[in-house]
């Protein structure tokens, strides 16, 4: 695991340990890149991967097919927090539709030097910078 993603983990984490339900954690549009999903599953949280394409999770992460841009909300109801890596622009929109609808935060990092085209709050980590979704009344 790179220190990037260990570092995403480890702020996950202390958002996800403040959550008063137990539901899941979800990664959106998972890709290649697992790792973070599993730091969290190895460290007792419940985590779903999700992506357009089947992909291959490891073990104590669950993985569900959905497309973001005409999600089964069913696979997101009761999260505690939804989350993507290198989350394109095309894609911020409707996550961001997606985490309220379900009433769960949204953290996101982007591609490269990619500016979000939603309306976040920034947190710097030590190789990137993760964006915080706007809750309603702070948009």
């Amino acid at each position: 695991m790179t220190d990037a993603a260990l570092a995403l983990a480890d702020r996950l984490e202390t958002v996800v340990s403040r959550a008063s339900d137990d539901g899941p954690v979800v990664e959106l549009a998972v890709g290649n890149r697992p790792d973070v999903a599993a730091a969290l599953a190895e460290r007792g949280h419940a985590v779903v991967a999700t992506d357009v394409r089947d992909r291959a999770v490891p073990e104590g992460v669950s993985f569900v097919r959905d497309d973001l841009l005409e999600p089964d909300r069913s696979v997101y109801a009761g999260a505690v927090l939804l989350y993507a890596r290198n989350l394109p622009g095309e894609l911020q929109r409707p996550s961001l539709t997606l985490a309220r609808t379900v009433d769960a935060p949204l953290y996101v990092t982007t591609l490269g030097a990619e500016e979000p085209v939603i309306p976040v709050e920034r947190e710097a980590l030590p190789a990137e910078t993760l964006y915080r979704a706007a809750a309603p009344d702070e948009s």
